[in-house]
């Protein structure tokens, strides 16, 4: 057979190796799925399967990293808006943009929840760790002049924002993954509206005004 045909062969067995694994890890976790079923999934024999692949685990991890790489795709539609370091006036596109990473991945994302159930966290670790070290890289320094500027309160941009692509993350992983659109009481569109207001605005009164308990009222002078 031919090099070139035979390095196809190997490489469309590895993509359905893996679009396979995929499915089952995300359906029946990582215990729950054999290297046997993932082989009879792709019609190949298992003595192939680990002839690309070490270890279950080794697809497992490898699935993990395809979507970090997807996530921070320098390309990617995602990616864009945290490069041009719009926040908070982007977070109708942030959200959009999450939105449809979520539907596209989802699968992916489950991965997520089996590494916490069955490994504790263990493959998803050092992704979280960095993602600190990842937004002050893209926001940072445009934050430090907007701060300057005087073009936010008192508050901290790189934890709000951090907090707001979590938050969407979070939202639409229950709303397309989890099958709970309504878990916020209201439509999704009204929940994610509500919440860009929150980070706008605030909660308490723009003039220091607040009834809340154990909280400083203004005083008149």
């Amino acid at each position: 057979m031919p090099r070139d045909i035979q390095l196809a062969k190997s490489e469309a067995s590895v993509e359905k190796i893996l679009e396979e694994a995929l499915v089952l890890f995300s359906t029946r976790g990582f215990r729950g799925t054999s290297m046997r079923q993932i082989a009879e999934a792709a019609e190949l024999s298992v003595g192939n399967v680990y002839h690309h692949f070490s270890s279950k685990e080794e697809l497992f991890q490898l699935l993990l990293e395809r979507y970090w790489q997807e996530v921070l795709n320098p390309e990617g539609g995602l990616f864009e808006i945290f490069a041009d370091a719009g926040f908070p006036e982007d977070m109708e596109r942030m959200a959009a943009a999450i939105e449809q990473t979520v539907d596209s991945f989802a699968p992916y994302i489950m991965l997520i929840y089996v590494d916490v159930v069955e490994f504790n966290g263990e493959h998803i670790r050092s992704f979280y760790e960095g993602m600190a070290g990842r937004f002050e890289k893209v926001y940072g320094e445009r934050f430090r002049q907007r701060q300057a500027a005087g073009d936010f309160g008192d508050v901290n941009p790189m934890v709000a924002v951090m907090v707001a692509a979590r938050w969407f993350f979070y939202f639409f992983t229950v709303e397309k993954c989890f099958g709970a659109p309504m878990h916020f009481g209201m439509e999704p569109k009204k929940a994610v509206d509500e919440f860009i207001r929150l980070m706008r605005n605030g909660l308490l009164p723009r003039d220091g005004h607040s009834t809340a308990a154990g909280s400083t009222t203004k005083t008149e002078g």
